[in-house]
């Protein structure tokens, strides 16, 4: 079956910045949506017209992955509205409860990057904003995508799932 929208692709992928430094490695085949949330614009434009077997080499510079780093989504709120054990590497999703800071983006991931005794850094950008990365891709499957996952958008949990580095092996990223 040729790749084409929408349908299921079967993927495993190798993952690194533009300094060949592995950032995720998916050996495991795992389910993508062509024509759905699950994966980036230029990935799926690359695999249009293919079928199993095909393998892909990409640069993806910032604006074709997880876009250019902006700085205005770095916000500081005060120690006291988080948990104890708020740590580095821990997520959000919208902004914490209790957040003091006018206007913070309610349909961003945040990740704490910074704890100290009087504050918490959080940042609304994906881990990878701002970073070119390289893709090499190849294609194990290809199956016409049910009804559901169509509606659905997706198939996979997450699109290029990534944990950061010192983080804790549940603390996925989207």
């Amino acid at each position: 079956m040729m790749i084409s929208s929408p349908c299921v692709v079967t993927l495993v992928w190798r993952l690194e910045n533009a300094q060949g430094e592995l950032i995720d490695e998916l050996n495991a085949p795992m389910e993508f949506l062509v024509g759905g949330e699950d994966l980036l614009p230029k990935v799926e434009e690359a695999l249009q017209g293919q079928s199993v077997g095909f393998e892909a080499h990409l640069h993806l510079e910032p604006e074709h992955a997880f876009g250019d780093y902006d700085a205005d989504l770095v916000f500081f709120e005060t120690r006291d509205i988080f948990p104890d054990e708020v740590s580095v590497g821990m997520q959000f999703e919208g902004p914490p409860e209790g957040a003091t800071t006018p206007d913070l983006p309610e349909d961003a991931i945040y990740t704490v990057t910074e704890v100290y005794d009087t504050h918490v850094v959080l940042d609304g950008n994906h881990p990878l904003a701002g970073m070119a990365l390289r893709l090499s891709l190849k294609v194990m499957d290809v199956r016409e995508a049910a009804e559901e996952e169509i509606e659905r958008g997706s198939v996979a949990d997450s699109i290029f799932a990534i944990t950061p580095p010192g983080a804790p092996p549940d603390a996925i990223l989207h």
